[in-house]
């Protein structure tokens, strides 16, 4: 870590934050929050609605079927605990191992951006073919189903993939990045405040570790030279086999999409860079109080059946106090990297901004309890109710 900078002109600080690649990461680390929270909702509604018509055609008279997505991953507690230890191994891989293993973390890296880029395009691609489209699921023998939408939506992913790779552009990296946030916010679940805050505060003390102290281990700040280390390219490594020396020479190396890297526009050779984890990490606790929220508002809709209302009249909910810390986090984050002049871990300032505010509104609300153990426990509805 370099020395502390004393006495920094408050000027040159404000104008450092109004810097176009801060005011980039903050909306766009932002935006990919929100709408994978509300992403990952839309889903669980949509799970909901195919389980209830199934029901309905079947005549199925047991049990409510598990409504959740075959796609979906919940984290459990024993998750919770083991993957900073899992990430960290990972870590310490892509640091010692890095010029062997390169070509298998870029093959995988396109790979996991191709389906994920795919699944953000897929809500443009439904409504431009839903004029044109029955819906109808097309087979391809053992890879599976998947309708017109989805097909065009892996097709245009594929290609961007394929120009990231010639060209190694930085804003083909930044989308691919934000669609693995986007997936990952929707597609995995927190299922209670008790495996969230295990998660982040594991997660903490992990980015703390290797940003702070690894260096006095290994001589080098893990976690900066694993984010900025390119790959080799591997349209480069095939043309070197078969010995095409000019696409070769032409093939940029990779910076793999585990970062997104926004270029200044006033400083030519800056740029601001916040890893995935960043923002998928607090993303995943923003969706589950977004889920909650929904689930709160249900229970209201019942009071109008006649069922006992629930008190819940707070006009702040969960998902915009813990928004609302996760800008501060990163706003604190970012002027403190501009104090210290070297990286800081983001998740020691975006995990309490979130987590703390998130606690002490549940207790004061008098749902802490339930967020901590079973907050989306539906309780079944009395036959018969009193008159």
């Amino acid at each position: 870590m370099e020395p502390v900078q004393e006495n920094i002109p408050s000027a040159y600080l404000a104008y450092s934050m109004m810097d176009s690649s801060r005011v980039s990461t903050f909306v766009i680390s932002i935006m990919l929050i929100v709408y994978g929270s509300f992403r990952s909702l839309n889903l669980e509604q949509q799970n909901k609605e195919a389980a209830a018509e199934k029901e309905k055609d079947n005549n199925y008279s047991g049990p409510n079927p598990n409504t959740e997505n075959d796609n979906v991953q919940t984290i459990d507690t024993c998750q919770a605990m083991f993957l900073p230890i899992g990430a960290s191994i990972s870590l310490l891989i892509m640091f010692l191992f890095f010029d062997s293993l390169q070509m298998v973390f870029a093959v995988c890296t396109a790979i996991l951006a191709t389906v994920a880029f795919a699944f953000l395009l897929l809500p443009m691609c439904q409504y431009l073919v839903r004029p044109c489209s029955s819906g109808q699921k097309i087979s391809f023998g053992w890879c599976g189903r998947f309708t017109a939408a989805e097909i065009i939506a892996f097709c245009m992913s594929l290609c961007i993939v394929c120009i990231w790779v010639l060209t190694g552009h930085w804003l083909l990296m930044d989308a691919l990045g934000m669609g693995l946030c986007v997936s990952f916010i929707a597609l995995v679940r927190l299922p209670s405040l008790k495996v969230s805050t295990l998660l982040l505060v594991g997660l903490l003390l992990y980015d703390v570790f290797w940003v702070f102290f690894s260096s006095y281990i290994f001589s080098a700040n893990v976690m900066v030279k694993v984010a900025t280390r390119p790959a080799e390219n591997p349209v480069g490594v095939l043309a070197k086999k078969l010995h095409f020396t000019g696409l070769v020479r032409d093939a940029p190396k990779l910076s793999l999409p585990g970062k997104l890297v926004f270029p200044s526009m006033q400083n030519a050779g800056h740029f601001s860079m916040l890893g995935l984890g960043d923002i998928v990490m607090p993303g995943l606790l923003l969706c589950f109080v977004l889920r909650f929220d929904a689930y709160k508002r249900m229970q209201l809709n019942l009071a109008e059946s006649g069922l006992a209302p629930p008190t819940y009249h707070h006009k702040i909910s969960y998902f915009h106090c813990s928004l609302l810390g996760y800008f501060l986090g990163l706003l604190t984050a970012t002027v403190s990297s501009e104090v210290f002049r070297a990286a800081q871990p983001a998740l020691l300032y975006l995990v309490p901004f979130t987590l703390l505010p998130l606690l002490t509104m549940a207790y004061l609300k008098g749902d802490l309890r339930r967020m901590w153990h079973e907050p989306f426990l539906v309780l079944p509805t009395p036959k018969y109710q009193d008159v």
